[in-house]
């Protein structure tokens, strides 16, 4: 990447570059699977703030959201699909590139 496309932001992921969503992607990436108050416990938010952006990331095609029954209760899973854990690695490896000390001219 030559130095004047490493600080292009124009390929910066935005569906993961969201605040709500970068730490969705991040959490799963290392849960691997959690269950929805999990997530939002961890990321913070409400209901519905966190459903909003986890359709976002399911019509991406990153994460993979599951509606099953636990008893009588309904229960929300969330897992990283390939595609978004290809997608958050690249991501990092771009954000890994905005961070790299550039030679002056």
């Amino acid at each position: 990447m030559n130095d004047e496309a490493a600080y292009d932001y124009r390929d910066i992921d935005d569906v993961i570059h969201g605040r709500v969503r970068l730490s969705v992607m991040a959490y799963l990436s290392g849960a691997g699977t959690a269950e929805f108050n999990e997530l939002k416990a961890k990321v913070g938010g409400t209901d519905g703030n966190l459903s909003v952006h986890l359709r976002k990331l399911e019509e991406a095609g990153y994460v993979k959201v599951v509606k099953t029954f636990r008893g009588r209760r309904p229960l929300t899973t969330c897992a990283l699909t390939n595609k978004g854990r290809n997608a958050w690695i690249a991501y990092i490896a771009r954000m890994e590139e905005f961070l790299k000390p550039k030679a002056a001219e």
